[in-house]
């Protein structure tokens, strides 16, 4: 799934250079060709441009796979129910013991904790074994093409071909998945390029078939995004009933020790990181399960935008390293499709800025929920209703 990392390439080797460009859209053939000719001035070789997008055709797949994100609008319960199986957590616990000796490497040179470099690694391949079948160059060069977003992929045709140039893409063969991410972390060529680990010490970097290559370059990945070294992320936590709901969400922020004055308290263990900066996250409201989340939950939003994604991933990394079940608790029923449309569109005539009227609970809807919640006297635990939108 596509991620919304840190993609800005490398000025001498991705920028686009101050010649006329093809255009995205229009004539396929005319826009590689074009492609062919902005690689040779970037200081590829004419027979390498020529091998590299000799057999690129423009992949219809792609684009619906592109604008069929379904998966984003089920609730937090929902969504983790289906993506964290039992198979999982124990594949996940072998797969610690196996690599053992890389996780230490992991948390002795970028401090990450294995939990979270198994959830992705969960969640993006199910530990490497289904990586996507999509022709990595067609589908980043048909997106290149595409109108919708041709600035983000473009550069990514370029450093698909230095990898081709180092000897670890193969135009031909390296499938990924549809947003053109490669390997066992599902991560763009230029994070390859720029960011990748020879794991293994083989003198190659292949995310596809080396789990040490694919384990460290997305510890590296993650802390050049700014993750904080040995700092926890996520703390399930209990509630007290009467508790401020305004207060909940990912813009009031203040210390762990705060929280618990005000009644909040570890479902299990002790808190975490008294002294941190931290938020109560309620993902589906105050009836559903709680958690404390400290400044690494926010770093996760640089891996993928989706707020259930990262939360799920975010608490399967607990899970992994120990935490029980959740509690779901009995949350309000979830709107559906046209309900979570129609509220939005009833938001934005208020003035409040939601993004796409996409039928997803988002961070900006979530703010505006919690902010008419307050406005017409609920619990403004920014979890839609059915009241909500009957208030509006």
């Amino acid at each position: 799934m596509l991620k919304a990392l840190a993609l800005v390439a490398s000025a001498a080797l991705f920028a686009v250079p101050a010649v006329a460009q093809e255009q995205c859209g229009g004539d396929f053939g005319a826009f590689v060709r074009g492609l062919s000719d902005e690689a040779v001035q970037k200081g590829f070789g004419s027979a390498e441009a020529r091998q590299f997008f000799g057999g690129v055709r423009q992949d219809p797949k792609v684009l619906r796979a592109d604008r069929a994100q379904g998966i984003f609008q089920m609730p937090f319960i929902d969504f983790s129910r289906r993506l964290i199986s039992q198979n999982r957590v124990q594949a996940g616990e072998r797969n610690a013991q196996k690599y053992a000796e890389v996780f230490d490497r992991i948390s002795q040179d970028y401090g990450i904790s294995r939990g979270i470099l198994l959830a992705f690694w969960a969640f993006e391949t199910d530990y490497g074994a289904v990586q996507g079948d999509f022709n990595t160059v067609n589908a980043l060069v048909t997106l290149a093409h595409d109108c919708r977003r041709p600035d983000l992929f473009r550069p990514q045709v370029f450093a698909a071909m230095e990898l081709f140039r180092r000897g670890d893409l193969d135009p031909a063969r390296t499938t990924g998945a549809w947003a053109g991410e490669i390997g066992m972390v599902q991560v763009l060529p230029s994070e390859i390029v720029e960011k990748g680990v020879d794991g293994d010490g083989d003198g190659h970097i292949t995310l596809k078939t080396s789990a040490p290559d694919a384990l460290m370059t997305g510890a590296r990945v993650l802390a050049e995004l700014g993750w904080r070294k040995g700092e926890p992320w996520m703390q399930e936590v209990d509630m007290p009933s009467d508790f401020a709901w305004e207060k909940t969400g990912l813009e009031t922020w203040m210390p762990a020790s705060d929280w618990a004055a005000l009644g909040v308290t570890p479902r299990s263990g002790k808190l975490l990181g008294p002294d941190l900066s931290s938020a109560i996250l309620l993902p589906q409201g105050k009836d559903g399960p709680a958690f404390l989340v400290y400044p690494n939950f926010n770093v996760l939003f640089e891996w993928n935008k989706s707020f259930t994604y990262v939360t799920t991933a975010a608490y399967f990394a607990t899970r992994l390293e120990g935490a029980p079940v959740y509690d779901a608790g009995n949350p309000s029923p979830a709107l559906s499709d046209d309900e979570m449309k129609a509220l939005q569109q009833k938001l934005s005539a208020r003035g409040h800025d939601v993004g796409a009227v996409d039928g997803i609970l988002g961070a900006m809807t979530r703010q505006a929920v919690q902010k008419e919640q307050a406005r017409l006297g609920l619990p403004a635990d920014a979890w839609p209703t059915r009241d909500l939108l009957n208030g509006l």
